[in-house]
């Protein structure tokens, strides 16, 4: 069966929350000659005007995505009235390639323009991308670190009823690292292309090291006991739900004032950071253009982040 044949509209998605892996796995798929992964692809939905994927964007809208910005030359010549979610799709794609989008977010949104869409689920040990949201600045503490991948997973279960069985390959974080092969293999048999060698050398074209063990489990030994136990309790049934097994540490649900200190704690890391990194103003008029609701108020002072940003990318 001729790729073409096995994927008409010659689209599939990896879903994951931020921080699961999802940069890395794209290096690796971006590699093989069949599978074009330019990027996250998340502004593809975060725009959308309604569910026809043949109605057009606003491009002003899209300019303010850092993501879309750096993709763009990719679009540059596309007419106005043909900026669309199947112009982009079919862009990525070109005349014999299958387009991969990287969504954190939008799932269902991605699912009424694509109803036949073909789902990686990835996942990564929710204790981890807590802790690591922590180092991007996301987040002040693992409480807070954890919600964006909740809302991710949230995403998923609602819709994930509605997607055919066939249609989905879940593929762990920790299965990629430790048997990075294997688990490439047979992503591939689910996308229906060979397996390539190439995929497991992107090394050679990007800051990213080869899989190493030693970025899975790390909660284990760089989580502290009341860490462990506020985020399994946050967690809940969906930490098992998802294959991951619990510590054994006795979840805790934090009382009113732990709460109250946990947001104090986690606001003050957040803007610590982002002032050490961007100073004071810009993120000042962010945060007043958010509160007005007037997002074009903030455009400068965003691009402005956004290059300071992009300095500070793996």
């Amino acid at each position: 069966m001729t790729q073409t044949e096995s994927f008409p509209n010659r689209h599939v998605a990896v879903y994951g929350a931020l921080r699961s892996g999802t940069t890395l796995l794209r290096l690796m798929l971006d590699a093989h000659s069949q599978l074009a992964c330019p990027g996250e692809t998340d502004f593809l939905f975060d725009h959308l005007r309604g569910s026809d994927p043949s109605t057009p964007y606003d491009r002003n809208v899209l300019e303010r995505s850092r993501i879309y910005r750096a993709h763009r030359d990719m679009y540059a010549d596309q007419p106005l009235s043909e900026l669309t979610p199947t112009a982009f799709v079919n862009r990525i794609a070109g005349p014999n390639k299958i387009a991969v989008l990287m969504l954190h977010r939008h799932i269902s949104r991605a699912l009424a323009l694509f109803p036949d869409l073909r789902i990686v689920h990835l996942l990564r040990d929710p204790r981890d991308v807590a802790r690591s949201s922590i180092g991007m600045g996301w987040a002040g503490n693992v409480y807070y670190g954890i919600d964006h991948w909740l809302d991710t997973e949230a995403d998923w279960t609602n819709v994930s009823p509605q997607v055919p069985h066939e249609n989905v390959l879940t593929v762990h974080y920790e299965n990629l690292i430790s048997e990075p092969e294997a688990t490439l293999r047979a992503m591939c048999s689910f996308l229906n292309v060979d397996y390539e060698p190439a995929m497991l050398e992107y090394d050679k074209t990007s800051t990213y090291s080869k899989p190493s063990k030693e970025l899975t489990f790390q909660w284990k030994h760089k989580q502290s006991q009341r860490e462990i136990a506020l985020v399994e309790n946050k967690i809940g049934k969906l930490l098992t739900d998802r294959g991951y097994e619990p510590s054994g540490v006795v979840p805790h649900a934090p009382s009113v004032l732990e709460k109250a200190s946990l947001k104090f704690d986690n606001k003050r890391a957040q803007w610590t950071r982002r002032v050490r990194r961007y100073g004071i103003v810009d993120p000042l008029i962010i945060a007043l253009a958010r509160k007005l609701n007037a997002p074009e108020l903030s455009a400068a002072a965003q691009r402005r982040l956004d290059d300071i940003t992009i300095k500070h990318l793996k």
